[in-house]
């Protein structure tokens, strides 16, 4: 195996975190998986883009998928709001306003999210978890 076909010779990931918060809320909100997508050739330094599928082609590509969960703080990821459509016995709240509240509550909590960004991750390859260092792009 060569070095550009080693992922064990990555030793940082630069992400984006809005590309690391949309994987993540893309997943929780539609069909299919967003990840955070690293391609061959591998090198030291290397970027992760968010990549969304609905059959995983990996094993296809010689990519590295890192799931945005894992570059997320854990207490910002439980975090997440769901839709409720439950407004209390009494209240008379529209759909609107219903929508409205859970946007602002996604927008507080993609905030969050942004700042939860974590220093370290561990990638999967065949040669076991190889852990680097995420690089935060502005």
């Amino acid at each position: 195996m060569t070095e550009d076909d080693d992922p064990t010779s990555i030793r940082s990931l630069a992400v984006s975190a809005e590309d690391v918060v949309d994987a993540y809320a893309y997943s929780r909100e539609n069909p299919g998986d967003a990840v955070l997508r690293v391609t061959p050739p591998f090198h030291g330094r290397m970027r992760a883009r968010i990549h969304v599928y609905r059959i995983d082609d990996a094993q296809l590509t010689d990519a590295i998928h890192v799931s945005p969960d894992a570059i997320i703080e854990d207490d910002a990821t439980t975090a997440y709001p769901e839709f409720v459509d439950d407004h209390g016995e009494g209240d008379q709240v529209d759909t609107e306003t219903i929508r409205t509240r859970h946007a602002e509550a996604i927008e507080s909590w993609r905030v969050r999210a942004r700042n939860a960004i974590v220093d370290e991750v561990e990638l999967e390859t065949d040669d076991g978890r190889h852990r680097v260092e995420i690089k935060r792009l502005e």
